[in-house]
């Protein structure tokens, strides 16, 4: 059998980073149409049996009954396959959602809180889906196969060897339980990173989300084609979106002033298919705003600029001097040491304090 298996979709979430831009969050939101139209389009033209939508398929805070529609319609153009859906924690199974209250075309199966199975001539297909924003139970794991001759195929959306106590909120399983199930392929949403052909004959796979949603998902993203039988497994990656987050280091070191930073940046040549973060290092020469600086920049894809730059001057140096700059010095220095996760913050302090104490 062969099936694309996508999640994490996310459709009308709200791009705040991108918006800050250009209101570049509805040109994403664009984005996601035609990300989800290509894989209609390629199922379409592949007559890939299944598509398998592992959770998260659009935001139940922000969502619209014109999203509802637009994908809907792109699966009435795809009558022949058979769409599974397991609602995840950004798309329940509440009352109030597009899955109880929306008519969805007929080949549109959406899973709910109780585990079922899908009986098709050639496979079988278990899911589950949440019901609520949280879900800390499934009991997946004691899932019994009804026909192992048969392929055997797990949806859902959650949480595989979580470590924190927020991983224990979203459907947490535990990896080697699973495999004791003995399913064919088990499609997973919830974690937006690609994980597949990371080990032999994997069978537990996350696609990653489908478009990536910000700085924090670099790289590219997509969807996974598989196709299985009882004795073999085949998965690709097919990437999908057109644009991808990335970021690049500027060192600012023999820069002099606010004005040639903008003009350097503007100066930058890049890719018009990617957002850019921007990490200014090096020792600084001058004060560095990046809210200021970022409303100079003409490339309307460079999204973020972050101050990772040093002070050039010898601090700790400052701080054995006998004098107001040396005490004020010591005692950011110290506060920083004792409060390492305010080191940031500390740090601006200190950076702002030398420049009042000139």
């Amino acid at each position: 059998m062969k099936f694309i298996h996508m999640a994490d979709m996310h459709f009308d979430i709200p791009f705040t980073v991108l918006n800050n831009r250009n209101k570049l969050g509805e040109k994403r939101r664009l984005e996601q149409r035609e990300a989800f139209k290509k894989v209609i389009n390629y199922i379409k033209e592949n007559n890939i049996e299944y598509l398998f939508i592992a959770g998260d398929l659009y935001e139940h805070e922000y969502i619209r009954k014109t999203t509802i529609d637009y994908i809907n319609n792109l699966f009435k153009e795809i009558p022949n396959t058979k769409i599974f859906i397991s609602p995840g924690n950004h798309d329940p199974n509440v009352n109030n959602s597009y899955y109880k209250i929306y008519d969805w075309n007929d080949n549109v199966h959406i899973f709910d809180n109780k585990i079922k199975i899908i009986e098709e001539a050639n496979c079988d297909i278990y899911g589950f889906g949440f019901n609520d924003f949280y879900c800390r139970t499934s009991e997946i794991e004691e899932i019994q196969i009804k026909n192992i001759n048969k392929i055997n195929i797990l949806i859902t959306h959650g949480t595989l060897n979580g470590g924190t106590i927020e991983d224990m909120e979203y459907n947490p399983l535990n990896k080697n339980n699973l495999k004791k199930l003995r399913f064919d392929y088990i499609a997973l949403g919830h974690i937006h990173k690609l994980d597949y052909n990371t080990e032999a004959n994997q069978r537990i796979v996350y696609p990653g989300s489908t478009i990536s949603m910000g700085f924090d998902e670099l790289g590219k993203h997509g969807v996974i084609l598989g196709e299985v039988t009882k004795e073999n497994i085949k998965l690709n990656f097919l990437p999908i979106d057109n644009k991808e987050f990335k970021e690049i280091e500027i060192d600012i070191s023999e820069i002099t002033s606010k004005e040639e930073l903008i003009e350097k940046i503007n100066e930058l040549e890049l890719d018009e298919n990617i957002y850019y973060k921007l990490i200014l290092i090096g020792n600084k020469n001058f004060e560095i705003n990046t809210y200021e600086i970022i409303k100079y920049i003409t490339k309307d894809n460079i999204i973020k600029i972050k101050n990772n730059t040093k002070l050039k001057i010898d601090v700790n140096k400052i701080a054995m001097d006998n004098n107001l700059k040396g005490i004020f010095v010591k005692e950011v220095l110290d506060e920083i040491n004792n409060n390492n996760n305010q080191k940031e913050k500390l740090e601006k302090v200190l950076e702002l304090g030398l420049e009042i104490l000139k």
